[in-house]
């Protein structure tokens, strides 16, 4: 049974483990075993959620041939929060639909 698991440490930082064992792996010892490989502990990793091909999974789920085990780590700052600072920091005439108007036109067209 061939197992991939994906490990981001940091933006843009992506490690892939390939696991091969005979007998069928539960997410959790599908984890420890990538961690092992990787050389990390399993305490720095103990808050990141699991999942399989991006749909959340608890740790008992069994894992099937070529399934994806993804960890995901927490997130920094919530996406509504970060667009919101975002747009603090653009104002609202660099941002949205209406950013870049013609010469001439009318508001909002």
């Amino acid at each position: 049974m061939m197992v991939e698991v994906v490990v981001s440490l940091g933006p843009r930082r992506v490690l892939i483990v390939q696991l091969a064992c005979a007998d069928p792996l539960t997410a959790a010892q599908a984890k420890e075993r990538a961690l092992l490989q990787l050389g990390l502990d399993s305490s720095h990793c103990a808050d990141w959620r699991l999942a399989v091909w991006g749909k959340s999974v608890n740790p008992n789920h069994s894992l099937c041939e070529g399934d994806r085990l993804e960890l995901l780590r927490p997130l920094v700052v919530e996406p509504k929060e970060a667009r919101r600072l975002r747009f603090n920091q653009q104002g609202s005439r660099a941002a949205g639909l209406f950013a870049k108007r013609r010469q001439g036109a009318k508001a909002g067209y």
